[in-house]
Formats: C-alpha cells, sequence, structure tokens
C-alpha cells in the first residue's frame, strides 16, 4: 500500500480485562469475530491488556465448548439440505438449476467456515489457559449468596444467577486489591438482562453493581469498543489485515475447475492414443476381446473410437484448440496436479486422476 503506515499510539497503562463466559461463547460461534480475536491476541502479546480468569469461566468455556462444536457442524448444512431436497422435488423451470447450484455454493461454505469454529475454539483456549486463572474464594461464595438473598443483581430476575454472582464479586475484589497499582480496569459481558441497567441504557450497570465501576473501572457490552478504546491504531490494522483475508473458494468454482482441467487432461490422453493409432501401435476393431494380454497394445473398439472423436471435437470447441496443448512436462505436471488437489478437496483420495 501506498505511503507510510502512522506509528502507534502505545498506551502506558495496561488494562486488566474480565471477559464475561458468554462472550468467549459469542466469539468462538461465529467466525466474523476472527478479527476481534486477533486484537485480543496482539494487545496480550504486546502487554497492553491483561486477562483475568476466573476459575468459573474456564469451566463454562470447557463444559460448553461440545455443544458449540456439534451445533456449527449441523446447524446450516442440514437446513440446506432440506431445502436442497424441496428444490429437486419440486423446482421447475430453468430457475432450478441455478437455485441448486447456489444453495450448493451455500452448503460448501458453511462446511468451510465451520471449521473456524474449531480454530476460534482453539485459540480462546489458549488465550484462557495461559493467564493465571483466579480461584473462586469461599468469601465471594458468601457475598454471591448475600445478592441472592437480598435478591440483587443478577438475582433481580426469576433466575439463579450464583455463577454471575460469584463472577462481579471476583471482579470487585480484583479492582479493590488494584487500587494503588497503574491499571485500569474492565469487565465486558454480553449478559445484559442481569447485569445492565433495567429500562436504561443497557451500556450502563444495574444500580446493584455499580459500585465496583468508576474512574479505573469500566462496565462494557461491546468487546471490540473497548479494545478501540485502549489501541485504536492496533485495532485498526487487524480489521485492515483482515479485510484482504482470502475468502474460501465456491464449490461452482472448484467443480467447474475439476470439469475443465478433466476435458483438458482427457484431451491429452485422447491426442495420445490418435498418435498410437496413426502410427498403427494401437488397432481399431470391431469387437475388443477379453482378456487382453499386452495391454501397451490394447486394440480399440471402433465404435467407442468414433464416440472420443465427437467428445474431442467437443472439448476444441469449448475451449479452442489452441488452449488444448500441447503442453511441456512441467505444465502436464501442473495440470495434473491441480486436478488431484481440488478432487482431495471434495474427499477423493490423492492422485484420482481418471479421466
Amino acid at each position: 500500500m501506498p505511503g507510510a503506515k502512522k506509528p502507534k499510539r502505545q498506551q502506558s497503562m495496561p488494562t486488566s480485562i474480565l471477559v464475561d463466559t458468554c462472550v468467549w461463547l459469542d466469539i468462538a460461534k461465529d467466525y466474523r469475530q476472527q478479527p476481534l480475536l486477533s486484537a485480543i491476541e496482539e494487545l496480550v502479546e504486546r502487554g497492553l491488556v491483561i486477562l483475568m480468569v476466573p476459575q468459573i469461566v474456564l469451566d463454562e468455556f470447557a463444559n460448553n465448548k461440545p455443544k458449540i462444536i456439534e451445533e456449527s457442524r449441523r446447524s446450516l448444512s442440514g437446513v440446506i439440505k432440506r431445502v436442497k431436497d424441496v428444490v429437486d422435488r419440486f423446482g421447475e423451470g430453468r430457475g432450478k438449476a441455478s437455485v441448486l447450484k447456489q444453495l450448493g455454493d451455500i452448503d460448501h461454505r458453511a462446511a468451510t467456515l465451520g471449521e473456524a469454529v474449531n480454530e476460534s475454539i482453539g485459540r480462546i483456549e489458549k488465550l484462557l489457559t495461559t493467564a493465571r486463572p483466579i480461584p473462586t474464594s469461599d468469601a465471594a461464595k458468601l457475598r454471591a449468596a448475600d445478592r441472592a438473598i437480598e435478591k440483587k443483581a443478577p438475582f433481580h430476575r426469576q433466575k439463579n444467577g450464583i455463577n454471575d454472582a460469584v463472577l462481579i464479586e471476583l471482579y470487585a475484589v480484583a479492582v479493590a486489591e488494584g487500587a494503588s497499582d497503574e491499571m485500569q480496569y474492565a469487565f465486558v459481558t454480553h449478559n445484559k438482562h442481569d447485569f445492565s441497567a433495567v429500562h436504561a441504557d443497557e451500556r450502563t450497570p444495574h444500580p446493584d453493581i455499580a459500585a465496583c465501576f468508576g474512574k479505573r473501572s469500566s462496565y462494557s457490552v461491546n468487546l471490540g469498543e473497548l479494545l478501540n478504546a485502549i489501541a485504536p491504531d492496533i485495532v485498526e490494522d487487524i480489521r485492515f489485515e483482515h479485510e484482504w483475508t482470502d475468502e474460501p473458494r465456491r464449490l461452482s468454482q472448484i467443480l467447474s475447475s475439476i470439469d475443465e482441467l478433466f476435458d483438458k487432461i482427457w484431451y491429452n490422453r485422447h491426442q495420445n492414443l490418435k498418435y498410437r493409432i496413426e502410427t498403427g501401435k494401437t488397432k481399431i476393431v470391431e469387437k475388443e476381446t477379453f482378456p487382453v494380454k499386452d495391454h501397451a497394445r490394447r486394440p480399440i473398439q471402433r465404435d467407442v473410437w468414433q464416440r472420443a472423436q465427437k467428445a474431442a471435437k467437443k472439448v476444441e470447441k469449448k475451449y479452442g484448440a489452441e488452449n488444448l496443448g500441447p503442453w511441456t512436462d512441467f505444465e502436464w505436471g501442473m495440470l495434473n496436479g491441480k486436478l488431484s488437489a481440488l478432487r482431495w478437496v471434495l474427499g477423493d483420495e490423492w492422485d484420482m486422476l481418471d479421466t
């Protein structure tokens, strides 16, 4: 890109962040959150962000991980399969093929991007496990129980919010213990119903937990906005890098490329067979007999050869004879390698080069 990058604005005071489990789970579920995940990793590595990880968060994330993986595996693909079946049975006209093609593209993309869930989970686990876990103290449990008795947030609704209560108590202790440190603190959650103000700006904390926040401690329901406030230049650079990340190829593109490679490789083999026929190395017979003892000099039936010649004419018309070789050894290797690789992507074994 033209021009030099702007110098990074470094924040001298790091921010210690407690990220609620629901935020980590939402990041893991959605591949579009990977730029956000990259931003967290970068800021942690630079020491601008320090993650506070209660043991409760580790346990909750581990308990929910199998569910996230299973949902990513079956959710969209199952719906697409049912829609394809309906279109295949009841669709009519030229639009039917177009719809099935687009559904195939979506299904392939969904499966590919579903793998991003596993990647995100691994990256999150690395972040969580490299931070020092905060044990659940008896004192935090007692204060959480007092909240339940007094029906204070997160017990202001008809819900068992004991883990949420313990979480906010652990955060409050961390902020209090760090009162003399050069440190900013932040609590991030998507659980607005339990932690945010009721009938007011949901970006502000519920009055029952408002004492936890002030000049050096902030409440956030948007991790991206928080990170952007901490290091805007770094977050912007990461966002820019992800905008230029290559998207997976559509299934229709892959299938089209396989068809073209198949035709060109078949045509080359056809030309070799034509040469063997013209030089007398391969005989044309009315009916081929089996078994064939010498496969190197195996004859070809006349009707099979006639169909092959017609097929070759169609290939020449489709691509132009000038685009069908002859190939150098390198070009021939590339053609076969590409076909093998694309077939492997769609489930064939390596070196599947049948035409």
